[in-house]
């Protein structure tokens, strides 16, 4: 076995670790923190039920409108970390289910598409597109500056591309102003060179970027 090899796969080793750790963070959230709390805002709409003065029935109901945001942030958050859909439903409408919280959050309209017959493919494959996915679309939020996101998954016999297209303003992956961004992207390439497949990124200052993946069926 060379450098190389070896290489890939200690990494490959260390991404599987990281997700099953993510995993089980997230499952943590939604079932024990999560829980916990729905009992608590039980207690406390029994607590407001029952007070008589008009200024502890009023804290009470402040207190129970906190935990409420606190749950649904929380199980935001645990379908960020590890959707159930990936496992459940697999790839296609896990990103559908993403992207939705996607918008909800950060006020980008996400346009996915599907061409092609979808095939079922290996929850590691999975769950590396879906990361890769993931991290393209955060990029997007965070430096963009766009309100719009094409995505086009292109079922085509033995190999699926994924493209994801927007018009933001653009950067130069060598630009060293864009140094946190640069490692974002270097993660992506690397997750899909572990699957066996490839991430070709392009982009042009008020141009936009073109993320294009591809992997063999």
């Amino acid at each position: 076995m060379d450098i190389s090899q070896s290489k890939q796969q200690i990494s490959s080793y260390i991404i599987q670790s990281q997700e099953e750790e993510i995993k089980r963070i997230s499952f943590e959230l939604h079932e024990g923190v999560g829980q916990n709390l729905y009992s608590i805002l039980t207690g406390l709409k029994f607590i407001e039920s029952s007070a008589n003065e008009a200024h502890m029935k009023n804290y009470v109901q402040e207190m129970s409108q906190l935990i409420e945001k606190t749950i649904q942030e929380i199980r935001l958050l645990s379908v960020e970390l590890h959707p159930p859909t990936l496992t459940i439903l697999g790839l296609l409408p896990a990103m559908k289910s993403y992207c939705k919280l996607y918008t909800s959050t950060f006020g980008i309209l996400v346009d996915l598409e599907s061409t092609g017959e979808e095939k079922t493919l290996p929850e590691k494959n999975s769950i590396a597109l879906f990361r890769v996915c993931q991290e393209a679309l955060t990029n997007i939020a965070k430096y963009a500056d766009t309100s719009n996101v094409k995505i086009n998954f292109i079922w085509n016999g033995e190999l699926l591309t994924i493209t994801i297209h927007d018009s933001g303003k653009g950067f130069q992956p060598e630009d060293h102003e864009f140094g946190n961004h640069s490692s974002g992207l270097a993660a992506m390439k690397e997750r899909m060179l572990l699957t066996g497949g490839q991430c070709v990124i392009s982009s042009k200052i008020g141009e936009g970027t073109s993320i294009e993946l591809s992997l063999p069926l």
